[in-house]
């Protein structure tokens, strides 16, 4: 084997703070002071010298909250080099928040800067679909995110236009929090035998920001509340 067929799988120098390699793994360039939570178990291989803290502390109040069976879902990364993160195969898509808040399905979560804020929320207006009520992670401010899709997602920019966005909410990974959301019914419940999706009810999103959606409609992973 030759470094030629080699050379189109080997890392390229960093770009930017988050970044694919392929379209299913995140690489990520670590520096001392800027740390980065991120699912555990999802390090695939790093570069350089990188530490791993399970479960810290900044993670198990918030971890109390939500339904896993395995404990605190985050570790904290810190050190410098290049860490590259992947979950069971799964698309990738970062983002770069510039002061801005995003609402997030916990279990597509797969690495943010350790300096951003987040935490645990009810999101509101979804008792429809969710029973109780649907548990998303809340991550604002400045910085990156990386987010897992079962398929390559769409990213919908909300803003292009005066029409609404409508998403079945089992195939939502996350949205911009200053989007307006309701909830729509458009079909029989008849329509649904044989598929027993979430189409008769649909979230329709207005505003500035954007949608990220996935090519499935499983809600098996969605994160509800205790109890």
């Amino acid at each position: 084997m030759t470094q030629q067929q080699l050379s189109g799988y080997a890392p390229t120098p960093p770009a930017a703070r988050m970044e694919n390699h392929g379209s299913r793994m995140v690489k990520i360039a670590m520096q001392t002071g800027q740390d980065v939570f991120a699912r555990t178990g999802s390090m695939v291989a790093y570069e350089g010298f990188v530490q791993y803290e399970p479960n810290p502390p900044a993670v198990r109040q918030m971890a109390s909250q939500w339904l896993t069976g395995e404990g605190a879902p985050l570790m904290k990364c810190s050190g410098d080099g290049l860490l590259f993160l992947a979950d069971y195969g799964a698309d990738v898509v970062c983002i770069n928040l510039n002061d801005e808040a995003l609402s997030v399905n916990g279990t597509n979560i797969l690495a943010f800067d350790a300096h951003l804020q987040w935490g645990v929320q009810r999101v509101k207006g979804m008792a429809k679909f969710a029973g109780q009520g649907l548990f998303n992670v809340g991550i604002s401010g400045t910085g990156w995110v990386a987010l897992t899709s079962r398929g390559t997602p769409i990213v919908v920019d909300c803003g292009r236009g005066e029409d609404e966005t409508f998403v079945d909410p089992d195939a939502l990974v996350a949205w911009s929090t200053n989007l307006k959301m309701k909830g729509r019914s458009s079909f029989k419940a008849s329509s649904l035998i044989g598929r027993g999706s979430g189409e008769a009810y649909q979230l329709a999103f207005s505003g500035q920001g954007f949608v990220v959606v996935q090519p499935s409609e499983d809600s098996t992973d969605r994160l509800r509340a205790r109890g």
